[in-house]
């Protein structure tokens, strides 16, 4: 196949990397020193075992000249992806699929604005990555990659998913991704949201008897949410699998934490926004999650408040 990362990032990277086995990749990133360094030595993942394994991507600041690509993943965090699909328009033909696996849900209104609704495919992965250098990425676990279609028939995306399995990224076409999606939106928008916030690693939610009460409530008003969207789950059952979390993650930082932190903007518009959008959807209340989003975007604009 003829695949497109759009986002040379540690996750786009990993992809990339892995997907270059079997298939034609190009990754996609405005940094020039980052292309350049991917062209020359490609890319380097350090695998669990602590042996880094060369990739081969090609690598391009734009995709001007490359033409349409048979498949294109979206990797940029999501406050770029209007800038980065309207960036990139001449790789999406009539037959090109677009994929999205970035955090948090509702990536699809966005997508649709570019991409034909029975051409776009969502997902999730249990797979992670972070930089440790130009062209040079920790694969910090494994885990399986899920797909569904929009729109349509999921059968007709297992040649996309067997591919992907060939590649070294197991992956299967879900009846239920939905479902999946919000089920991984749960640690998301109480644990990442309030480490942010909080400015405190995962542990803490655990520890601390008023941020436990605080994770709990987001998480029961998440379910609730979900619940009105028709999808059915159990927070009992939730909760607990995020107790679990926390404690074999106890000292781990989130990427809504790190962004805080370093001043960045963060992504908290598709992870707990995600929530309120729904909320105002199916009329279930989310003022939790609705104060969460303009604490996180409050701390956000601290770093251009003139004192």
């Amino acid at each position: 196949m003829k695949i497109a990362v759009i986002g040379a990032g540690a996750m786009g990277s990993l992809y990339g990397g892995y997907l270059s086995r079997n298939n034609d990749v190009t990754l996609i990133d405005t940094d020039a020193a980052k292309v350049e360094a991917v062209n020359k030595n490609g890319v380097l993942i350090r695998e669990k075992s602590g042996e880094d394994v060369t990739f081969t991507p090609h690598a391009a600041t734009s995709s001007e000249g490359l033409g349409e690509a048979d498949l294109v993943i979206l990797f940029v965090k999501s406050l770029f992806s209007r800038s980065a699909l309207a960036s990139n328009k001449e790789l999406f033909g009539k037959d090109t699929y677009v994929l999205t696996l970035q955090n948090g849900a509702g990536h699809d209104d966005i997508l649709r604005e570019y991409i034909a609704p029975e051409r776009i495919i969502i997902g999730t992965t249990q797979h992670n990555a972070s930089i440790l250098g130009v062209g040079h990425v920790n694969h910090g676990g494994s885990g399986l990659t899920n797909i569904g279609p929009l729109t349509g028939d999921p059968a007709r995306l297992a040649p996309i998913a067997e591919n992907f399995t060939s590649c070294g990224l197991e992956a299967v076409v879900a009846e239920n991704i939905q479902e999946l999606i919000w089920h991984k939106l749960f640690t998301n928008v109480s644990v990442s949201a309030l480490t942010g916030v909080l400015q405190m690693k995962m542990g803490y939610m655990l520890d601390d008897p008023h941020a436990w009460t605080l994770c709990e409530t987001l998480i029961r008003e998440a379910v609730a949410v979900a619940e009105g969207e028709g999808l059915h789950f159990d927070p009992e059952t939730i909760i607990e699998e995020i107790r679990a979390l926390l404690v074999s993650s106890h000292d781990g930082y989130t990427s809504i934490y790190a962004d805080l932190r370093d001043g960045r903007r963060t992504e908290v518009d598709t992870i707990s926004g995600a929530v309120v959008r729904a909320s105002e959807r199916n009329g279930v209340p989310a003022p939790s999650h609705k104060f969460i989003v303009e604490m996180v975007h409050a701390m956000e604009d601290r770093r251009t408040y003139d004192k």
